[in-house]
Order: C-alpha cells, then structure tokens, then sequence
C-alpha cells in the first residue's frame, strides 16, 4: 500500500498542501490600496510610502501594487485622489444648502475637516497640483471643482466673475490649510511656549514683531477664521444685487 512518503499526492508536502504563494493580487483593488496608503502616510508620514512598505501593509510583494499604480508620482496622485473621494462622500452624506453662498461655505468647512484629518497627504494639494495638468488630475477632485464653478453658477455669476471667484476661493482655502499645518512646535517636550516654539533660536533685534507674535501664530484659527476669510472675500467680489 502506498504511503505519504511514496507521493501519493495527498500527503502534507503534496500538491493540496503547498504553501499559497504571498502575492494575492485577487484580494487588491484599487479603492483598498489607496486607502491602505492614506492610513500608512497619516500614521508615518509621506517618507514612509514607497512601492515596497505599501506592498507589505497589503501583504502583497511590491510589484503587484504596480497594477493600481505605475509608480510613486501615481501614488502620489491616488492619495490626493483618496482625500478628495472622502471629501465628496462627506459632502453628498450630508444636507445641501439651500443658498449658494452658505453651500459655498459648507463645501470649504469640509474641505476644512477632512484635510486636518489628513495633515500629511495637503502638502500634495499644491505639488501634485502644480504638476498634474487640470485634464490629468483624478476624477474626484475635477469633480470637487465641477461642483464649486456650479454653486457659482447658481450665484447668478457671469464666466469671468465666476472664474476669478473660483481662482480666489482655491486660493484661500488651500492657503488658509497650509498655514493651519505649517510646522511652529521646535520641541514638544518643553512646557514653556517660548522654549517650545525655539524663540531663543531666533534673534532678538533682527525679529522683534514675529517673536512676540509667535504664540499667537502657532494657535490654529479654526472653522472660523475660515468663514470670515471666505465672507470678506466674497463680499469684495460679488457685490450684493439691488433690490427689486
């Protein structure tokens, strides 16, 4: 009678079972390795993300991460893609405004929200953005643009007040969360605002003004130093209308 060890084929060594091979590509999509990705760079930051570190978070061998994305500037590319998707779900989950302008207001608070949420992936919104021509960006951001020039729209907006509103909303927005995030904390481990902030690193008689305003710059200003920004900048560049 033959045995296990006669290769009957049915023993532990045989073919039934061999050891599954690492690389289940079967199990990927494009959605999971995204937001695979975005949880490893909000955990670790953009210098953790490389082809190989995603592939073993995925536990897949780095190449099969290829088929979701052909290199690192795509990656790059499917974060941002990632942070917009989210934006769009908060916003379609929640109530439209019925005016423009509070509508207006709602998309920027979200936007607000989701990239705080995601501090480390809004350097890209100006990098891959700059490098990225409008045709070529992901679907989930031209949408988020599609979605403000309509809000325009509705404002009764004509094309060249629309499109230097839209210039002036784009503008604010991401440069009201690049000074939100930027870096101010020198060591976290001191108490004192003025060793915590490395004032002493700065000189006292070239800069006066911005060391005693350090403390004050490093505090956020929050959804609603947003808000005023936004108010002040439509009221300079959509007059309200005349009554009828």
């Amino acid at each position: 009678m033959p045995t296990q060890a006669d290769g009957g084929g049915r023993g532990r060594n045989g073919p039934e079972r061999r050891a599954r091979p690492r690389n289940r590509t079967g199990r990927l999509s494009r959605e999971r390795v995204l937001a695979v990705g975005l949880e490893l760079v909000d955990r670790e930051g953009l210098s953790a993300l490389s082809m190989r570190r995603l592939g073993a978070e995925l536990d897949v061998e780095a190449m099969a991460v290829y088929r979701y994305a052909e290199g690192k500037d795509a990656l790059l590319d499917g974060l941002v893609e990632a942070l917009y998707t989210e934006l769009q779900e908060r916003l379609d989950a929640g109530t439209e405004a019925a005016g423009w302008r509070t509508e207006l207001h709602r998309v920027s608070r979200a936007t607000y929200e989701v990239a705080l949420a995601h501090p480390h992936v809004v350097p890209l919104l100006a990098t891959r953005m700059l490098a990225v021509p409008l045709a070529r960006r992901p679907l989930p951001v031209l949408k988020q643009q599609e979605r403000v020039l309509v809000l325009l729209d509705r404002g009764g907006l004509d094309e060249e007040a629309a499109a230097a509103v839209f210039r002036a909303y784009n503008g604010w927005v991401l440069g009201y969360l690049f000074v939100e995030l930027r870096a101010m904390v020198d060591n976290p481990e001191e108490t004192d605002p003025a060793f915590r902030l490395g004032l002493h690193r700065m000189p006292v008689n070239e800069l006066p003004r911005l060391r005693d305003s350090a403390p004050v710059l490093a505090e956020q200003g929050g959804v609603e130093g947003l808000a005023a920004g936004l108010d002040a900048l439509l009221d300079r560049l959509v007059p309200p209308r005349p009554r009828r």
